[in-house]
């Protein structure tokens, strides 16, 4: 057997070149784990299987975060490159997402001793989500260099953050006493509109791209895929955030507009899981349009995942509140094509990392950047 890291090409490559990109890795197997969790319909070891997958996600983001403050205290000469880099720098993001699934999964795993923890990192993760959605547009805005023909839907990274922080929230509050969920629900709201709205206006620049300028180059296969992840988080968002509105507001003179909220999430939820079906489709054919070329393996095939996870997550969620077995089945159908798909991402990226080869961070990559 090789030894590993033989393709490492300079010492302590694994921090000084450690990217966010890697908790890319986070997000697509926690969702894995929390949609094992949510399906309709039992098998043998399915809520174990979903246990060991979260944790995997736990001791990942842990690991990963690690390298990454390694990285900023150790290498402080790559952190101005990194935010710089017009593509390198939208992956910030994948940082407070990747923190998503595990505050999901404290309460499902670990019961309700779990909460007050889950509370307290959402609220982190709100910090987080809002930071990297206000200070990564500006650096768009002020110094990274963008043109239209190089547009990819990794742009809508950052503004996606708060949308996930959003979808968290209406699970969590309805656990939580009343005031706390009150305060949850109204930020998760504000959330939920700021993502969205950003994330809309970045789609139709996608489509206006991808009409103009065709598909991205191979590298960037994955990306076609990330448009289908703001859409998906929306419709979740709506569903969580109005199923614990009635909760937020019990007994007070809100209360009617709580059941309000129930009620216009169900419908809008439904008008965006439309739009998402419509990504889904698309994204299918632009993969397999690109897999009649030799696909190069990045860590961007992780977008092949979470997208498609939240997506799953929320037709399992319109499942539980209509009861139409429809959603159920392509539920199911979606879970067991993300399954295959991160098995597949995940086979690859331990290779790659076996070998060293996926530590080169692009912001790097030319001695002017050293």
């Amino acid at each position: 057997m090789p030894r590993p890291f033989t393709r490492l090409h300079e010492p302590w490559a694994f921090v000084r070149h450690f990217t966010p990109n890697w908790f890319a890795m986070t997000m697509g197997t926690g969702v894995v784990a929390l949609v094992l969790a949510a399906l309709p319909w039992d098998f043998p070891a399915r809520l174990w299987l979903a246990e060991t997958v979260w944790v995997l996600a736990l001791l990942l983001f842990g690991l990963f975060t690690l390298l990454f403050v390694a990285r900023l205290l150790l290498f402080r000469d790559t952190v101005r490159p990194m935010l710089e880099h017009p593509v390198q720098s939208m992956f910030l993001g994948a940082i407070p997402m990747g923190l998503v699934p595990i505050i999901n999964g404290l309460p499902m795993f670990l019961g309700e001793a779990a909460v007050p923890l889950a509370h307290v990192l959402w609220w982190l993760d709100v910090v987080l989500a809002l930071g990297v959605a206000f200070g990564v547009p500006y650096l768009m805005f002020t110094r990274q260099q963008h043109a239209l023909e190089r547009l990819t839907g990794v742009w809508l990274l950052p503004i996606v953050a708060p949308g996930v922080a959003a979808g968290a929230a209406g699970l969590l509050a309805p656990q939580l006493p009343v005031a706390a969920a009150q305060l949850m629900v109204i930020v998760g709201y504000v959330l939920w509109g700021l993502s969205l709205s950003l994330a809309v206006g970045l789609i139709t620049l996608v489509l206006l791209r991808l009409a103009l300028h065709k598909l991205p180059d191979t590298d960037f296969a994955a990306t076609s895929w990330l448009p289908l992840g703001p859409l998906a988080t929306g419709c979740l968002g709506l569903l969580t955030l109005g199923q614990a509105a009635p909760h937020a507001w019990q007994g007070t003179p809100l209360a009617g507009m709580a059941e309000l909220a129930q009620q216009l999430g169900l419908v809008g939820g439904l008008a965006l899981w439309g739009a998402g079906l419509w990504w889904l489709v698309a994204a299918s054919l632009f993969t397999h349009h690109y897999i009649r070329r030799e696909l190069p393996f990045n860590l961007g095939w992780w977008g092949f995942t979470f997208p498609l996870g939240v997506f799953t997550l929320a037709t399992l969620a319109l499942y539980r509140q209509f009861g139409v077995e429809l959603f159920g089945l392509f539920g199911v159908l979606l879970a067991v094509k993300l399954a295959l798909i991160w098995q597949l991402v995940l086979r690859r990226t331990l290779q790659g990392l076996w070998h060293g080869e996926l530590f080169r961070a692009p912001c790097l990559a030319t001695q002017a950047c050293r």
